[in-house]
């Protein structure tokens, strides 16, 4: 009888272990996707921010380069409707359109400036290029940063078991990567 008991126990003993260490697979898993879906976020705000900055500094490079511009004036509308747009974009594909659109504009309008000398040579335009300069180049980190972090976690949640576990839990691949590449690239 004792045998019995201790047999029962022991067999009840490794099926609670064998349900605790599922448990702690799922859970871990799911903790994972939970977290590399959240770095995706973080990354896109990180861009999102580059592109807020990137819309903050262009009034005043227009305001500087309107009056040596006077004849110009359209691109000065353009650039109005393309911030108009940037900051009126409420979700990541409207964003990504707008600072496609603006990417568009401000290369015309730099075209422009370029024949204007006198423009080029004004020390508070100059110091606004190179601050706008920066901002690009800061974009482009971000933009390579999240787009690394969607293709780690659509790479991640494709990968057996992992694909098990996103299926069950709703966690589906990030087609923000593939919009965001197409319109930057």
């Amino acid at each position: 009888m004792k045998k019995t008991w201790i047999w029962v126990l022991g067999t009840l003993g490794a099926i609670i272990l064998f349900f605790l260490i599922i448990v702690g697979m799922v859970a871990s898993q799911y903790n994972k996707m939970v977290t590399l879906r959240e770095n995706i976020d973080g990354a896109w705000a990180q861009v999102d921010n580059q592109l807020q900055r990137r819309n903050d500094l262009i009034p005043n490079l227009v305001r500087s380069a309107k009056g040596y511009m006077e004849h110009e004036k359209e691109i000065f509308t353009y650039v109005a409707d393309a911030r108009a747009k940037l900051a009126g974009a409420q979700n990541i594909p409207e964003k990504i359109e707008a600072a496609r659109q603006m990417d568009t504009v401000l290369g015309r309008l730099f075209a422009i400036m370029e024949n204007y000398p006198v423009l080029k040579s004004d020390a508070t335009v100059t110091r606004l290029m190179d601050e706008l300069a920066g901002t690009e180049n800061r974009i482009a980190v971000e933009r390579r940063r999240y787009n690394e972090s969607v293709k780690f976690y659509n790479t991640t949640i494709l990968r057996f078991p992992t694909r098990i576990f996103a299926s069950v839990f709703g966690f589906e691949i990030s087609c923000q990567f593939l919009i965001y590449l197409f319109l930057f690239y």
